[in-house]
């Protein structure tokens, strides 16, 4: 498998005064993420592209799973396990996921 390569960093000026005082500060983005429930609706998992890239090594995708608490939306699943993984494998395990009954959702919890 060949190594995806990083895109370079955009050269802009992150710096700002605060009080007199020059800061230089980057502003993160979340990646989208992709969410899945089991059929009985007692467990999620997340998708997630891990954008901290560094040049020659492999894209990977986080994947989280958590336990709902409650009833769904009514509050955030209780994430238990994150691992990480190339992108194909995730891509993989998603769609494995899928033909076992999950469904794909979005976020509805705050």
């Amino acid at each position: 498998m060949a190594s995806r390569r990083c895109r370079e960093k955009r050269n802009r000026s992150n710096e700002f005064v605060l009080n007199g005082t020059l800061i230089n500060c980057e502003i993160i983005v979340m990646a989208k993420s992709y969410w899945l429930i089991n059929s009985n609706r007692s467990e999620v998992k997340r998708f997630m592209k891990n954008d901290k890239c560094i040049d020659g090594v492999f894209e990977y995708m986080f994947i989280d799973t958590g336990k709902i608490v409650g009833g769904l939306g009514k509050g955030p699943p209780l994430m238990t396990n994150t691992i990480s993984v190339e992108i194909d494998l995730a891509r993989e395990i998603y769609e494995r996921l899928i033909s076992q009954g999950w469904r794909k959702i979005e976020k509805v919890w705050a």
